[in-house]
């Protein structure tokens, strides 16, 4: 293998958004993957309005989602791992 294609060989994450199998380039954020999975709702507001990412550092509050049974953690900030349970709030 020359390596000009070891640096162009991505490395692919493999995780589940709301039971929906997604593939993501190492490196990628949970909030990437939950577009990738057609999941563009982490969570309800207290009067059932939609939310979803937004300022995309941490601050706003708004991505949080449980990861691997662990509630509210922020999917702007969390890199993904194989085998990562993403759950949303956003469902139906």
């Amino acid at each position: 293998m020359h390596m000009s294609e070891v640096f162009r060989a991505e490395v692919i994450r493999v995780l589940t958004v709301d039971d929906v199998r997604v593939e993501v380039p190492s490196g990628a954020t949970v909030v990437a993957a939950l577009v990738i999975a057609g999941k563009l709702r982490t969570r309800r507001s207290v009067t059932r309005q939609p939310r979803f990412a937004l300022c995309g550092i941490g601050q706003c509050q708004e991505c949080r989602v449980t990861i691997d049974g662990k509630p509210h953690q922020l999917a702007c900030r969390t890199i993904c791992k194989d085998g990562m349970v993403v759950v949303t709030g956003g469902r139906a």
